[in-house]
């Protein structure tokens, strides 16, 4: 339940379980490092974007947006916020997580079970892969597919077949946390927001153990929140910078930020 994922982020410790295997008790209670944040730069983004996925490439911001009728893929101008629509889904679906691998764009759709592949070279859909379950978040590792669906499991994919290979339970002090949504791949550990908090969890991808907590909390003042502003949800990454970026849902700022240790 959301309950518990959020009870388990906001938890500063955790008690032994019980268990067969010292070992194995010792990793599950294993305390996750702590973050904070420094904000630095600040850039315009589109407050009519519902963010679903994110990701920084070629230069340039690659966004998913969803709601029904107004879900799309576009290309912003990190500096001015100026954005390119380049995919438009039916009207019938709702878009969710993203990634590009190999010069192909993928995408999921929130309750319509498809996820679709794009040519970034012709800016044509190639083909359409059907998977069981709602699908939120999308990365990748260059080779491999990550994929969530609103549960505690991380599903690796095959990027051909869309097959699943394996299914990772996350998990923070022996628990599993749901609601994983926007993925990203920074330095060998995949970065996740928890919907409806201000919180990033960091995972290890093996493992599926949170290792570390990323406290966004005020990241988006009171003064530049509106009716229609929805939670933190998006991350990017610059590999060649380091460089990392976030926002939310109809926020009208993305946020370059540097996480420091509590």
């Amino acid at each position: 339940m959301l309950a518990t994922a959020l009870s388990l982020l906001s938890a500063c410790g955790g008690a032994s379980r019980t268990g067969s295997s010292a070992t194995t008790r010792a990793a599950e209670t294993t305390e996750p490092v702590y973050y904070t944040y420094r904000i630095r730069a600040t850039y315009p983004h589109a407050a009519t974007a519902y963010t679903q996925g994110l990701q920084y490439a070629d230069g340039a911001l690659w966004e998913g947006t969803g709601q029904y009728g107004a879900s799309v893929v576009q290309r912003t101008d990190l500096e001015t916020g100026k954005t390119e629509v380049l995919f438009r889904l039916p009207r019938t679906e709702f878009g969710e997580g993203i990634t590009l691998l190999d010069g192909k764009l993928y995408q999921l759709t929130w309750q319509s079970n498809t996820a679709h592949v794009y040519d970034l070279a012709t800016r044509k859909k190639i083909r359409d892969h059907r998977y069981a379950g709602e699908g939120w978040g999308l990365t990748t590792d260059g080779r491999k597919l990550y994929m969530t669906d609103g549960s505690a499991n991380l599903y690796t994919i095959e990027p051909e077949t869309f097959r699943r290979e394996r299914t990772t339970t996350v998990t923070l002090r022996g628990e599993p946390v749901e609601y994983l949504n926007e993925l990203e791949w920074i330095d060998g550990k995949i970065w996740a927001n928890v919907y409806t908090t201000d919180q990033i969890v960091i995972i290890d991808p093996a493992t599926g153990r949170v290792e570390g907590i990323v406290d966004l909390t005020g990241l988006l003042s009171a003064e530049e929140r509106t009716p229609q502003t929805d939670v933190l949800n998006g991350i990017a990454y610059d590999t060649a910078t380091g460089r990392i970026f976030v926002t939310g849902k109809n926020w009208s700022k993305l946020f370059e930020i540097e996480i420091v240790r509590r």
